[in-house]
């Protein structure tokens, strides 16, 4: 088989030659060594080594953003002002939405050695901002999705990979709006005004959804953002009311078809930490695949537990904890994997890919753990 066939098959449930294994965010297609931007860690030579083996020997999945030419208009995004400045080789970030007599203002920090943006000052600071917030009109929809988006990756991919469609869900775009602790008490104080939230992200998120699944059937997407309900940030039956309640027509949008033969689309649904008391949730979104599956201490189920229960209903990508890859000596990685592949085939069940729950994100990368991902490799190539 071919690395596009092995994963088509199995997240058509089918048999396959071994299990696919793929590094997540590396593909060895969005990483570009040759570009010197002084915020590209990976121009650093001690990525290339494991840009390389992605590119080479793993099975990609490339994962993008599908946007929409002609978007209409979003007030909170048309009538915000963004100013950037560099700092000491930073940089820093200041969005300003005014409403009505309210200012509100949200702030980020991205420096050249690590490969995020982090967030220093979160947009809505309480429920007088929510409820100044929810003020704005709504936004509307419109526009085609930019197709080229997915079809060149293909092709560049060819039987090499494959395309996954990322999305946010409601709660996502919601939660994000506010720092962590506000957010929780506000999602646990104020549940009619938090839906109100959700409801004017639903609202244009599902129509963009349904655009994007009709013009491109059949592929894998990932939906992220239910972490954000899960256990201990959040009781079960929030869940259920911020996760499953929106999250369930997306994927529906997603597979209409599938069931009958036709190309519908396969729903993966991204969590991380504790799943215990939300799989059976998950699971009743109607939802094919789940990653990353983290193992305690960072999760609070281990992947056999899943795959027993649920693996008929989805295919299990995980659950190679990340820190493990930087930190672990490699015959004691080599356990890890040993461990993750033997649970994640266990028995009958859908599928399996073997996948860190994310990647290093540091400029240095070190030899240990290019080693550690080679080990990843070899383990599913020697079944």
């Amino acid at each position: 088989m071919n690395r596009r066939e092995r994963l088509m098959a199995t997240l058509h449930g089918e048999p396959v030659d071994r299990p696919p294994v793929c590094f997540y965010e590396i593909n060895g297609l969005d990483e570009k060594p040759d570009q010197h931007d002084p915020f590209n860690i990976y121009s650093d030579p001690s990525w290339w080594p494991l840009i390389e083996l992605a590119r080479e020997r793993s099975d990609r999945i490339v994962m993008r953003h599908v946007p929409f030419r002609c978007t209409p208009l979003d007030p909170a995004r048309d009538l915000t002002i963004t100013e950037t400045h560099l700092k000491s080789g930073s940089l820093f970030t200041t969005n300003t939405l005014k409403i009505g007599g309210r200012t509100l203002t949200s702030r980020t920090r991205r420096d050249p050695d690590v490969n995020t943006i982090w967030e220093t000052e979160h947009l809505l600071k309480g429920v007088d901002d929510l409820k100044a917030y929810l003020r704005l009109p709504m936004p509307e929809f419109g526009g085609t999705p930019i197709v080229e988006t997915i079809l060149n990756p293909e092709a560049e991919l060819d039987d090499t990979g494959i395309v996954m469609i990322d999305t946010p869900d409601p709660l996502c775009l919601a939660a994000g709006l506010f720092a962590m602790a506000d957010y929780t008490v506000i999602a646990l104080t104020e549940p009619a005004l938090f839906h109100q939230l959700l409801e004017r992200f639903a609202a244009v998120l599902l129509l963009q959804v349904e655009a994007i699944a009709q013009a491109l059937p059949g592929r894998l997407w990932r939906i992220f953002g239910p972490e954000y309900a899960s256990p201990p940030y959040l009781p079960p039956r929030l869940f259920e009311e911020y996760v499953v309640r929106y999250d369930t027509p997306m994927v529906e949008s997603i597979q209409r078809g599938r069931g009958d033969g036709g190309e519908g689309g396969f729903a993966r649904i991204h969590s991380h930490g504790n799943l215990r008391d939300i799989l059976e949730a998950i699971v009743s979104t109607g939802c094919v695949g789940l990653d990353p599956i983290e193992p305690p201490p960072q999760g609070d189920v281990e992947l056999g537990y899943v795959r027993e229960r649920y693996g008929d209903q989805l295919v299990l990508f995980g659950n190679i904890e990340a820190s493990d890859i930087e930190i672990l000596p490699t015959d004691a990685f080599r356990r890890k994997v040993d461990q993750a592949l033997q649970e994640g085939t266990a028995g009958s069940g859908r599928g399996f890919v073997l996948m860190p729950s994310a990647c290093p994100y540091g400029r240095f990368l070190s030899p240990l753990a290019v080693e550690n991902y080679r080990a990843m490799v070899e383990a599913v190539e020697n079944i």
